[in-house]
């Protein structure tokens, strides 16, 4: 069975892609804009309706009360307005009846008996005759809907004397009005989410389009073409932003891949070299039968050889382990002045026979919290390049004192400097300037001590710095950072 290609990317329209998901939310968004835009235009013509009639209904009641009080309260002049002013017909769209406190009949609108209202159907009338708000809903027979209001008109000073006015107004073609409203609405709202969705995928497109060339970009860069880089111009902020991050991580890849590259070419030479003297040595002495004395010094020479080869794996392995934080310093208490002079002492014999003093200057009292292997390897490093890099007669001094909350450590000597072109470098893994390979020689280092001095001090979280001058020396500095101190 063959395995899924999943190396091709998904489809721009299926669930999991950003083109979907923006022409969705886009759409949602715009039909719930627009929903809201018009259940508010809904609920105003709604509101209008309701308070035209409300004012219709007590223009009507107000009508009627003034007639009473213009009238001192005679009934016949009521019933005469109601039956002269508002007299009905097909088109009447406000229909009265007057009951007294019994609840008889005095006077309706002549339409009224046509309409199937009863007096039994109108809601009971409030004491204040106040109008209410929402008023009964009555659909008769022919499929015309009325509001229904009971409004209490007082005659007299006692609750016998008083009128009961029912009113119905014909709410038909307000109801019409709004089903029409409401299927307009519908179909804008229909419109809107095939218009919304189908804008939004287009926008999602054109939107997404960087997005596409920063794909197609990244798709062409591979460890054989690092140099490729995004295109900045013409992206949005946000875009041009991440671009020139990626531009910058490019950038550190392509500077790494360089190193490593350099640094895979120097291990292979370098580790070419023993091997080399070590076949050559054992090839030349078994060219021919050799005394007993002469196979002795070949293997000596085999033997520094491998020591060599060792010394220079172990570095490398010391490298790895620091890169990969497999490496802890385990820190104590030290008494600098003590250890630089223990390491003053172990390189004395090798600055007599170069010719150079080699002195310590550091308090006593000095106390910095360090791993003391570490410590002496960072510290006998620096001290073997000086004196290696000092001619005879020339002097070589380790110094510790206090910096502010920080220890600084420094070995100064008087010799050669370095030039200005390989300064910046001497940190690097296995380089190691023109200068020093033609005077080390064969035997010489691999270009590591200075790699492993960086690393060492890195791990106390501190730092290591060179200056030189040429012709007039080189001093390496030590910093370890306060919080590693005590006094």
């Amino acid at each position: 069975m063959s395995e899924p290609d999943t190396s091709r990317s998904p489809h721009p329209l299926d669930g999991r892609s950003l083109a979907s998901r923006l022409t969705a939310w886009f759409a949602f968004s715009s039909f719930v804009l627009v929903a809201i835009a018009t259940a508010s235009l809904y609920w105003s013509v709604t509101s209008h309706l309701r308070t035209t009639e409300n004012h219709l209904v007590v223009d009507r009641i107000r009508t009627l009360r003034a007639v009473l009080r213009e009238d001192g309260m005679h009934v016949p002049e009521l019933v005469e307005e109601v039956e002269h002013e508002w007299p009905g017909g097909p088109n009447a769209h406000v229909f009265v009846r007057i009951l007294d406190a019994s609840g008889r009949v005095l006077t309706e609108t002549r339409a009224m008996p046509e309409r199937d209202l009863p007096a039994a159907g109108f809601p009971a009338a409030s004491r204040s005759g106040h109008v209410a708000d929402r008023p009964t809903e009555r659909t008769e027979s022919t499929g015309r809907s009325f509001h229904l209001y009971s409004v209490r008109l007082e005659t007299g000073t006692n609750d016998a004397q008083h009128l009961l006015v029912q009113l119905a107004v014909d709410a038909t073609d307000h109801y019409a009005l709004l089903a029409t409203y409401r299927g307009r609405m519908l179909t804008v709202l229909t419109i809107m989410l095939f218009v919304a969705t189908s804008v939004g995928f287009i926008v999602a497109q054109r939107g997404l389009r960087p997005i596409e060339r920063f794909e197609q970009t990244l798709r062409r860069i591979h460890s054989t073409t690092l140099y490729e880089r995004l295109d900045p111009s013409g992206m949005p902020m946000e875009l041009s932003q991440l671009a020139t991050t990626c531009n910058q991580m490019l950038d550190g890849l392509e500077e790494a891949f360089a190193k490593l590259s350099r640094f895979s070419a120097d291990i292979a030479h370098e580790l070419r070299t023993p091997i080399a003297n070590l076949r050559g040595e054992v090839e030349v002495a078994l060219a021919r039968q050799r005394s007993r004395e002469e196979y002795r010094a070949v293997l000596e020479s085999c033997l520094e050889e491998a020591e060599r080869l060792s010394k220079l794996i172990d570095s490398l392995l010391f490298l790895a382990r620091t890169e990969g934080s497999k490496v802890q310093a385990r820190r104590e208490p030290l008494d600098l002045h003590r250890e630089l002079v223990a390491v003053a002492e172990f390189y004395d014999a090798l600055a007599s026979e170069a010719g150079v003093t080699l002195t310590v200057e550091a308090r006593d009292s000095l106390v910095a919290s360090v791993d003391r292997a570490l410590f002496q390897s960072a510290v006998g490093n620096l001290v073997q390049n000086a004196i290696t890099a000092t001619p005879r007669g020339g002097r070589v001094t380790v110094r510790a004192e206090r910096e502010g909350h920080d220890v600084r450590i420094e070995v100064a000597d008087t010799g050669r400097g370095i030039s200005s072109v390989d300064l910046p470098r001497v940190f690097d893994r296995l380089f190691r300037s023109d200068a020093a390979r033609s005077s080390a020689g064969a035997s010489g280092g691999a270009g590591l001590g200075l790699a492993i001095v960086k690393s060492i001090a890195s791990l106390h979280r501190g730092s290591a710095s060179i200056r030189s001058q040429e012709g007039v020396g080189t001093t390496a500095t030590l910093r370890f950072p306060g919080d590693m101190t005590t006094s």
